[in-house]
């Protein structure tokens, strides 16, 4: 005589592992693209009044870019806006010239002024040489509308 099988009943139960292994892969290749898809938004920034901010330090650097993508600079004790002691196309005199001042006036302030019709790299390449001279803040300069 034969033996009596074992009749094997039917789970009623969902095995859920594979479930959660396949959304564990999904969440980490989410964690990983989603960053490099943020590139920008594009937002229209509002027109205000803003008041003048008080000049506090003893000195002050001025950094324009005119519209034609020219940099030019001014070390003195207010925001120079019509002459210049300093004009130089390239930013590597200003970079190291800078890099002293910081070191001698730690309390410098820097000052961005670029014409409306410049291109934005040529005012974030200024940025980045005043980065590398030192400065670790920085104000724009604006008109009032």
């Amino acid at each position: 005589m034969r033996p009596a099988r074992l009749k094997r009943k039917p789970k009623a139960e969902m095995n859920v592992v594979p479930y959660i292994d396949v959304m564990l892969v999904l969440l980490v290749i989410f964690m990983v693209t989603a960053p490099m898809l943020t590139q920008g938004v594009q937002i229209e920034l509002p027109k205000v009044a803003s008041e003048a901010l008080s000049e506090q330090a003893a000195s002050i650097v001025t950094l324009s870019i005119d519209n034609t993508g020219r940099y030019h600079w001014n070390h003195g004790d207010s925001v120079q806006t019509d002459s210049y002691q300093f004009s130089a196309n390239a930013l590597d005199g200003l970079t190291s010239a800078l890099s002293q001042l910081l070191q001698a006036e730690p309390e410098t302030q820097v000052m961005i002024r670029a014409d409306a019709g410049v291109d934005y790299g040529q005012v974030v390449t200024g940025m980045a040489a005043l980065q590398q001279a030192g400065v670790t803040s920085l104000g724009l300069i604006t008109e009032a509308p």
